[in-house]
């Protein structure tokens, strides 16, 4: 009994390297007659690859002011109101100070007044020449008389001449020193003449852009305190804003800051009125704000016929990196590895699937570039890669995902 169950242990153990040799063999025949799985694929190709960044902006006026009166008064005409067009210059209110104009009056009072001190004191200098010159014939002819008949004019009366021709010329100049006087006092008179004006031209407030009137706090007979001092709580007249040109003001990410430039190009999309604009980057703060982790940038937005309004919103696309005809595959072929590298799983010429190591560049939303790993024209899976082996058998079936044209290049 115990040399048939031997006999029976070693058949068996004999048998068993025939039944893998069987069993392998029906592996492989399978494998070899499997039929190939359907693979959805794209090839390699060159395109316009960006990388973009969609943020919400909000439509500010260029520059806006609240209008003050540099002079105290009553608002005597008030000539616009909310969502008036005002230009350069144009008066928007008028005030009433009647001491201002008084002073007007007072001040070109005293400015013909020191017209008239300058004209008496020519006068006087005229006269004081005219004795002058008098007085110094009468002293040089006694003088002379004297030098050639000495002794017949008496030193006393030659004295009392040369002392009357010093005197006159003497008075000369205290004559041209009050007309000098005068001219001076004339220049003050203007400069306070002219300081008075001022004041009373300030009592009209005027535009200082085109705009448009956007807040008025005034209404006439107000009273309005001279907005000349930061520490007067004075009341503006209105408010204008320039909106003929609009800023439009967006939040950029901390991670994207560094993509940001003057002239960089992006694409807005105004829901509220369905127009798409092209522009570019005007201006940046360079700073980020400290609680939302944002930096401010700015597009500036011709509006002559204000169809925008401040405060609208509008969907802005910036192009933070862009690759003219670089070699660039769908997005969905990128697959990230446990390390954190990158791959494809190609198709070759056999249609054999084969793992593909890339490095990656620029990111869009629908293709990405890539930079090393891949050649033009060659085969990539572009969707479902956990269904595919290396070296596996596949049907290509053309894919038009992520195609050039397809929102490669935005």
């Amino acid at each position: 009994m115990r040399t048939q169950s031997v006999s029976i242990a070693l058949r068996a153990a004999a048998s068993v390297p025939l039944l893998c040799f069987i069993f392998a063999g029906c592996r492989e025949q399978r494998a070899a007659t499997a039929v190939p799985v359907t693979a959805s694929v794209a090839q390699v190709e060159r395109s316009d690859i960006a990388n973009t960044l969609t943020v919400a902006g909000e439509f500010q006026p260029y520059q806006e002011v609240e209008l003050h009166a540099k002079v105290s008064g009553y608002i005597r005409k008030i000539n616009v109101d909310i969502g008036d067009r005002v230009k350069l210059g144009q008066i928007i209110a008028t005030l009433e100070v009647p001491e201002l104009s008084a002073q007007v009056v007072a001040a070109q009072a005293q400015v013909r007044h020191s017209q008239s001190e300058i004209a008496r004191a020519q006068n006087n200098v005229t006269l004081a020449q005219a004795n002058h010159a008098a007085l110094h014939a009468a002293f040089t002819r006694l003088d002379e008389a004297s030098k050639q008949r000495p002794g017949l004019i008496a030193e006393q009366e030659l004295d009392d001449a040369r002392a009357k021709d010093q005197d006159a010329e003497a008075r000369i100049g205290v004559a041209k020193s009050a007309l000098e006087a005068a001219k001076e006092q004339l220049g003050i008179s203007r400069a306070e003449g002219q300081r008075v004006q001022s004041l009373k031209d300030y009592s009209v407030v005027t535009a200082p852009f085109n705009g448009v009137v956007t807040m008025r706090y005034a209404d006439v007979g107000s009273l309005i305190q001279a907005g000349t001092a930061s520490n007067t709580q004075s009341m503006p007249v209105v408010r204008v804003a320039q909106s003929d040109m609009l800023r439009l003001r967006m939040p950029i990410p901390e991670e994207d800051v560094p993509f940001i430039k003057v002239g960089g190009d992006m694409t807005i999309d105004v829901q509220s009125t369905g127009k798409q604009i092209a522009g570019k980057i005007v201006r940046f703060t360079r700073e980020l704000n400290s609680s939302t982790r944002t930096m401010l940038a700015e597009v500036d937005i011709p509006n002559s016929d204000l169809t925008l309004s401040t405060g609208m919103t509008a969907e802005v696309t910036i192009v933070l990196q862009e690759q003219k005809d670089a070699v660039s595959v769908p997005a969905g072929a990128i697959v990230k590895g446990p390390d954190g590298s990158s791959y494809v799983l190609a198709v070759n010429a056999a249609n054999r699937v084969e793992k593909v190591p890339v490095v990656v560049g620029i990111q869009g939303p629908n293709r990405v570039q890539i930079t090393r790993g891949l050649q033009e024209h060659q085969t990539v899976i572009v969707s479902a890669q956990a269904n595919y082996q290396p070296g596996q058998l596949v049907v290509p079936k053309q894919s038009t995902i992520g195609m050039p044209g397809e929102g490669g290049m935005s």
